[in-house]
């Protein structure tokens, strides 16, 4: 069930990668392979590495808070999915003067992208004991979803942005209150 769980908060996580991936693709006039790999394995690593640093984070205050630690995975988890879900309502088209694949541009999207994951990363040791495989999940499941995104730009551009940023908001909420409801109970 901790699999699955992780699974369903890489999704969730992933969602705001997904969606820039989308806004980058758009952006390419010729949309080459390597360039939607480099923005895939940026935000994969990313988006693995901020949890890694919050659950270590989370790991070394578990025993002061094993409590209440329900209330404050809901909190955090509720907290990124509203600002999530927030966001998805003010997302900006993105300028075509720019290369979403260059060094600069892909750092400062991959660390804004994954601040949440940090968030989340604190919540990571009351759900799973495999701190390994959970982020590891989660990088793979933002390495796909990012690489699709870039695809789905390319193709469809804007059209689902916005939508995609909610629904990763709103699964993020449902899983703090899964939480919540099962300490609880």
């Amino acid at each position: 069930m901790a699999l699955f769980t992780v699974t369903i908060i890489a999704v969730g996580l992933a969602m705001d990668a997904f969606a820039v991936s989308i806004v980058t693709g758009s952006a390419y006039r010729q949309l080459h392979i390597r360039h939607a790999l480099r923005i895939a394995l940026f935000f994969g690593a990313f988006q693995a590495f901020m949890p890694l640093i919050g659950s270590l984070a989370g790991l070394t205050v578990k025993k002061y808070v094993e409590t209440y630690d329900h209330w404050i995975a809901f909190a955090l988890l509720a907290a990124v999915g509203g600002k999530m879900l927030y966001e998805s309502f003010k997302i900006d088209s993105a300028s075509r003067n720019f290369d979403p694949a260059s060094l600069v541009v892909l750092l400062i999207l991959s660390v804004a992208t994954s601040i949440d994951a940090f968030a989340v990363g604190v919540t990571l040791p009351l759900i799973t004991s495999s701190l390994a495989a959970s982020v590891a999940i989660i990088g793979v499941v933002t390495f796909v979803l990012s690489y699709a995104g870039v695809s789905v730009g390319k193709r469809f551009g804007h059209f689902f942005e916005n939508k995609i940023e909610a629904v990763g908001g709103l699964v993020l909420i449902t899983i703090g209150v899964k939480i919540l409801i099962t300490h609880l109970h």
